[in-house]
């Protein structure tokens, strides 16, 4: 009885790799590596095997990994959209802005424990300077594609100096610090993460406490992020979600290595989780 379990655990383990791996165009070398993902945390892999809009266990090798197709949706829910954040961990208001890596990267997770007063006014934004790795501004008519994509955002920011530390003299939000911005498209920042940072500030509003943690997420050395995972979670649990959106803009590929762009024919959905 034991041993025909756990072959009926074994093949509904297998078909969940097929039905995630099919849907998000893995290819063979990255399907192995979510089968030993979702051997080492079988649990979390039965339990996603019927949501095929999931990346369960992600891992960020995993994330770099994925490849976007024309068509598909740009955000994808990881963990079964579960922030893996601790609610206990928020003590202090403050950000933990993380070291640019050796090519001068926001490669590590940013990590924000937030409350109503870091709501931010937007009339006190200034014009930003920063040049991100891998950025290479090109316009659509007379529409940029490139933003400078902050992690933590500007209006969630308030109060919040250069350290990390909140400073109540601080009336603005981040804006030209380089530990908190990459080059991200015009479409990922504006139509789709200000969504999740809109959930963010809702929740603030309403004098929750939040800890939220962006992670630009790059594939070995190139210098443009292929997306970000935003995951949030407030101390009372009403706010929740852990996704990763592409980095991708309609009508235009991009050379990840370089951040440089051409026209296409991608086609991204304005949807979100």
């Amino acid at each position: 009885m034991k041993r025909r379990k756990k072959r009926q655990t074994r093949s509904l383990l297998v078909l969940a790799v097929i039905v995630i791996g099919g849907w998000l165009g893995l290819n063979s070398s990255q399907s192995q590596s979510l089968w030993q993902s979702a051997q080492a945390l079988l649990p979390t892999a039965q339990s996603s095997s019927s949501n095929t809009n999931s990346q369960p266990s992600a891992s960020t090798n995993q994330l770099a990994a994925l490849d976007y197709h024309s068509g598909e949706s740009a955000v994808v829910a990881v963990n079964n959209n579960k922030s893996t954040l601790t609610a206990s961990d928020w003590q202090t208001n403050h950000v933990i802005y993380a070291n640019l890596d050796k090519l001068n990267r926001t490669s590590t997770a940013n990590t924000a424990y937030l409350e109503q007063r870091n709501v931010a006014d937007d009339s006190l934004r200034v014009r930003q300077t920063v040049q991100p790795t891998g950025w290479h501004q090109k316009f659509s008519g007379r529409q940029a594609i490139l933003n400078r994509g902050h992690l933590v955002a500007y209006s969630i920011s308030k109060g919040i100096s250069l350290d990390g530390t909140y400073d109540p003299d601080l009336q603005s939000g981040d804006q030209n610090n380089l530990k908190n911005l990459f080059t991200q498209t015009a479409f990922s920042n504006q139509r789709l993460q200000t969504v999740y940072e809109t959930k963010i500030r809702t929740a603030l509003r309403a004098g929750k406490k939040v800890l939220y943690q962006p992670h630009a997420i790059f594939r070995g050395d190139e210098l443009m992020p292929r997306g970000v995972q935003l995951q949030a979670l407030s101390t009372d649990g009403s706010l929740n979600f852990n996704v990763y959106i592409y980095n991708v803009q309609p009508g235009f590929t991009f050379d990840y290595s370089t951040g440089t762009s051409q026209v296409s024919e991608l086609q991204v959905p304005d949807t979100t989780i």
